[in-house]
């Protein structure tokens, strides 16, 4: 009898990717994805081809930045359009191939497959995900989502990899606990001030002592996840979107807070057309705020009912900027806000 296997298929710099298939000069060429495409504008970088990344420029860089790390690169603006369709066309492709798909954004999802041989089903995902879009991906094989979506980076370019319980402690164990999906850098901080640092150490460490330190709910979570424990369950359900968000980076450092109160209230009335397009309410409001240079901050406010009402959404944004630093120079803002979710038909 087959055996039920997860595959998690990450395509290799997306975004970048989708720019050089409509560029073939570009190929082989470090390119930079993001903002208006100017380094010498205010933004941040949305991906790096390899070749770019190789000179240090990643996600989330501030384009000039990316420009002096790597000034040979080409930077190009962010078409989201383009990036939607051929995320379409790959999600197309997927569900063609007898598994069940659950998108988990534009360049990733699960595939769940009954198979003998999970390695041959992978090829047979990269060629016909390749043949259709011109697109490499890598794959990683689990025998739950957790090990899948980890085994993916192992693979990566355009390769695949197996992790599983029989290779769980000889991979992962000596790796930090920020290499586990579900624990960042600030909790990977909280977790070497109690002397944990690799996730073998995790694993090991007493869940009462774990509950003690990091809460009832989420520390003798973290220790599973050190153990590699995670549902096999691939879910086809449609990707719903859980908010809505707005934001704008200022060429100029906004001094006024007057002035940042009303760019506030407009990004939040552009958030709640959003919702209403969507027909959800907004239930929780956050705003963010990127002081210069760029440290970033955010504050949220859960309201009090839901609602789509423009009014309701800009005061509660507006109020929430009370809480930032009056005296600081604000080089972005945005607005999100966290949606109901959608009634069942």
């Amino acid at each position: 009898m087959a055996t039920m296997w997860v595959l998690h298929v990450d395509l290799d710099q997306f975004i970048a990717a989708v720019e050089v298939l409509r560029r073939p000069e570009l190929a082989g060429r470090p390119v930079v994805v993001g903002g208006r495409g100017d380094p010498t504008e205010r933004g941040v970088v949305s991906t790096a081809s390899y070749e770019a990344r190789e000179f240090g420029v990643g996600s989330g860089m501030p384009l000039r930045t990316a420009a002096r790390k790597c000034p040979d690169a080409v930077f190009l603006p962010v078409d989201a359009p383009a990036y939607e369709e051929s995320s379409t066309r790959v999600m197309e492709t997927l569900r063609s191939l007898c598994a069940v798909v659950q998108v988990l954004g534009w360049d990733e999802a699960f595939l769940g497959v009954e198979t003998d041989d999970p390695e041959a089903f992978a090829h047979h995902v990269q060629r016909s995900v390749l043949g259709a879009t011109g697109l490499h991906c890598s794959v990683g094989i689990g025998d739950n989502l957790l090990r899948a979506k980890l085994a993916t980076d192992f693979g990566k370019p355009r390769g695949l990899f197996r992790l599983t319980q029989d290779n769980w402690y000889a991979v992962m164990a000596d790796r930090p606990t920020h290499a586990l999906w579900g624990i960042g850098k600030k909790t990977s901080k909280r977790l070497v001030a109690l002397d944990i640092c690799t996730v073998g150490e995790l694993a090991e460490t007493d869940a009462h002592h774990l509950a003690a330190e990091l809460g009832p709910t989420m520390g003798p979570w973290y220790r599973r996840l050190a153990r590699g424990v995670g549902s096999s369950q691939v879910d086809a359900s449609p990707y719903v979107a859980r908010g809505r968000s707005r934001e704008t980076t200022f060429q100029q450092d906004l001094t006024d807070w007057t002035q940042v109160q009303v760019e506030v209230r407009r990004l939040a009335e552009q958030v709640a057309e959003d919702l209403r397009a969507e027909g959800r309410p907004a239930i929780r409001v956050t705003v963010k705020v990127r002081y210069a240079p760029f440290e970033t901050r955010t504050r949220s406010l859960t309201l009090e009912r839901p609602t789509t009402e423009p009014p309701q959404i800009a005061d509660a944004a507006a109020a929430l900027t009370t809480k930032f630093d009056f005296e600081r120079k604000v080089r972005l803002l945005g607005v999100h806000a966290e949606m109901a979710s959608p009634q069942p038909p």
